[in-house]
C-alpha cells in the first residue's frame, strides 16, 4: 500500500492508510533526529603564548655587584697575603740578629801594666770599656760571671815577651762555682823562650775548650808572672762564646 492509493479507498480503508502514514512520519522523524548533525561547538579561545621574560635590569645589577664584590675580595686577600709574606721575610733578619745579640759571649781586652813592676803571679785585668760582653757579667775586673747556663767555647791567648830562667811560662783558666767558692784549674798551657837575650822572641800559650757552665760560675785567666806578659791587644786575650 502506497500513500497515493490511500486517497482512492473508502473510509475503512482510509483508516488503515492513516496508521501507515503516521508510522511513516514517525520513522522519518526518527531518522531525521538521528541523522541530524550535532550542535556546533563553541568557538575555541585563541591561545596566547607568553614569551619568557629575560632578567630584569635590577636583577642584572645585583648580579654584577655580587661578582664585583667577589673579585674585589679576592684581590684584597691576595694583596694582604703578599704583604704578610713580605713583612714576615723582612722581620726574620732582625729577629735572627736579635737572637744572635742576646747570645752570651765575651771577648776581653787586657789592661796594660806599667813596666818594671815586680815579678808576681796573678790574674790579668780586663778593660771593661773596650771589651765586648753580652749576657756575661764581670767581678773585680778579672772574673767573668756566667748568666746563662749551657755549653761554652772558652778560649785564651797569652803571649810572653820574656823568658823565665827557672821555669816554663804558664797560663791557666781558673773556675769558681760561685763568688765565695774556691778556684780550680779548668785549663792550663805552657810555652818557653830559648835563645839569646839580645834577640827579642815571643811565645804564646793558647787554650781552647768546650765547658759546661752553670749560672753564677766564674772564669778568670791566671799567669805565673805578670811582668813577662806582652800586653798588646792582639797578643793577649780571653773570652767565651755560648754554643
Amino acid at each position: 500500500m502506497t500513500l497515493q492509493s490511500c486517497f482512492t479507498y473508502h473510509s475503512a480503508e482510509r483508516m488503515g492508510c492513516h496508521l501507515v502514514l503516521i508510522s511513516v512520519i514517525m520513522i522519518n522523524t526518527y531518522h531525521s533526529s538521528v541523522a541530524s548533525p550535532p550542535p556546533p561547538l563553541p568557538p575555541r579561545q585563541s591561545q596566547v603564548f607568553i614569551q619568557p621574560q629575560g632578567p630584569s635590569a635590577s636583577h642584572s645589577k645585583n648580579l654584577f655587584r655580587s661578582l664585583l664584590a667577589v673579585v674585589v675580595l679576592h684581590f684584597l686577600l691576595t694583596v694582604g697575603g703578599f704583604a704578610f709574606l713580605y713583612y714576615t721575610g723582612r722581620m726574620e733578619k732582625p729577629l735572627s740578629e736579635a737572637s744572635s745579640s742576646s747570645r752570651a759571649l765575651a771577648r776581653m781586652i787586657v789592661v796594660k801594666r806599667i813596666r818594671n813592676q815586680e815579678s808576681t803571679s796573678g790574674y790579668l785585668q780586663w778593660d771593661m770599656k773596650h771589651s765586648v760582653r753580652s749576657n756575661v757579667n764581670y767581678y773585680h775586673s778579672s772574673w767573668l760571671t756566667v748568666l746563662q747556663p749551657g755549653d761554652y767555647l772558652v778560649f785564651s791567648r797569652v803571649s810572653f815577651s820574656k823568658a823565665d830562667p827557672k821555669r816554663p811560662l804558664a797560663s791557666a783558666v781558673k773556675l769558681k762555682r760561685g763568688a765565695s767558692s774556691k778556684e780550680t784549674v779548668a785549663m792550663q798551657a805552657y810555652c818557653s823562650l830559648n835563645g839569646s837575650v839580645s834577640i827579642p822572641r815571643l811565645c804564646t800559650a793558647s787554650l781552647v775548650e768546650v765547658m759546661t757552665l752553670e749560672t753564677g760560675n766564674q772564669l778568670s785567666l791566671w799567669v805565673q808572672d805578670l811582668s813577662l806578659v806582652d800586653y798588646s791587644e792582639t797578643a793577649t786575650s780571653f773570652g767565651m762564646y755560648k754554643l
